[in-house]
């Protein structure tokens, strides 16, 4: 019998895997962000930083305690390491074991394609190899960038950097640190800890991890909505699993927000972490555009009815909203999406405008409460007004 799950329901599940159901209270120490990290599985690194960079916003998100920095420093103290999800990210340093599989499939499309036409010869790449090793952690900007390939290619790169580039997906180089958001690379040996590195999982048993652990956290899930988590396996992969666990599996009815249904598979504990769950709090959550909850566009469409897209590459002109455009979470609903700027020099943080969704109203409460994030989120980065260009009414 297929367990119907009514829409609000499947909104409050979806924020209660990824941390967003309880207001972003509490100590944070290191142990507490690694459960942080731990829970959503990875955060994903981007380099644009309106007002912060998108891995420092999305955990600010669910501890407000949470600084710029204190993610670099659980990589260097070897409690999360960087690696390749569907983007670079930084993961818990006891999942390296089950990540092997990863360095496998990256090495194998690195050697494929587009990717192959630009490997280095093997000579040149031996040596930066050995040299990371004897001298590491280095950085792209420690090498001369000796036969540089025409900007007019798309997959253009210095032969160096193609090389430590192919090192890092394949495994077989790691991030040390980041400075400046450069990446440092050293070798394994001096990057993971010993008892983890020398971990033999074997493949079925990585596969069997990515799969349960996908479904963990997204609570209700596709084979394909598994296999996009963490990209690290192959969709026929993943489809094949999911038959061999039928009978640890809920079949399952999400109603999406326009009341259609579609067909999903849940963990055995559905029921129970459905009858567990409590309202989430009012308040209002200024998100990330890389956040997990808005990462999958289709999910975000189907769960709040939310039409949401990046539009960093579009021209200005073109643009529906604007260059870099949060959205706006409150309670279960996602209300609108706020266009706002951090100028660290001035100490300013610039409201350029607010969107609110259809039937939404900018009541007093409610711009109160979006002011006070707003304060909040001018704390986390270290600027003291907020500015207003629009009423937002």
């Amino acid at each position: 019998m297929t367990l119907t799950i009514p829409n609000r329901q499947a909104r409050r599940l979806w924020l209660d895997c990824q941390g967003l159901e309880q207001p972003p209270t509490g100590k944070l120490n290191k142990e507490g962000l690694v459960s942080i990290i731990e829970r959503l599985g990875f955060v994903q690194l981007d380099t644009i930083r309106v007002v912060a960079r998108a891995h420092d916003h999305i955990l600010w998100s669910r501890n407000q305690h949470y600084r710029e920095g204190m993610l670099d420093r659980l990589v260097i103290s070897r409690d999360a390491f960087e690696h390749f999800t569907h983007d670079a990210s930084v993961l818990p340093i006891h999942f390296y074991p089950y990540w092997r599989r990863q360095f496998g499939r990256l090495d194998k499309r690195m050697k494929s394609g587009n990717w192959a036409r630009y490997m280095p010869p093997k000579k040149l790449c031996d040596e930066i190899l050995k040299r990371v090793a004897a001298e590491g952690p280095l950085s792209t900007k420690d090498f001369e960038a000796n036969g540089r390939l025409s900007r007019k290619e798309g997959w253009a790169r210095p032969p160096h950097k193609f090389a430590l580039d192919y090192f890092w997906f394949a495994g077989r180089l790691g991030t040390c640190h980041r400075k400046n958001f450069i990446k440092h690379y050293d070798v394994p040996e001096k990057i993971i800890p010993p008892k983890l590195l020398s971990k033999q999982v074997s493949d079925a048993t990585q596969l069997n991890w990515l799969c349960k652990n996908a479904l963990d956290r997204l609570g209700f899930a596709s084979a394909g909505d598994m296999q996009r988590f963490w990209d690290a396996a192959d969709l026929s992969e993943v489809t094949a699993w999911t038959k061999r666990q039928r009978k640890k599996l809920i079949d399952v009815e999400v109603v999406s927000a326009d009341g259609a249904t579609y067909k999903a598979l849940a963990p055995e504990d559905i029921e129970d972490r459905l009858a567990q769950l409590k309202p989430p709090t009012s308040r209002l959550r200024i998100l990330n555009p890389f956040d997990p909850v808005i990462r999958d566009r289709t999910r975000l469409q189907r769960l709040f009815g939310f039409d949401y897209r990046i539009e960093i590459f579009v021209p200005a002109a073109k643009r529906q909203y604007g260059y870099y455009v949060y959205p706006i979470l409150e309670s279960d609903r996602m209300i609108g999406r706020i266009e706002v700027r951090a100028n660290r020099k001035k100490g300013v943080l610039s409201v350029d405008n607010v969107w609110w969704e259809k039937g939404v109203k900018a009541t007093k409460a409610r711009l109160n409460k979006l002011d006070a994030e707003l304060d909040r989120m001018g704390r986390f980065v270290g600027v003291r007004d907020v500015v207003w260009k629009i009423h937002g009414d």
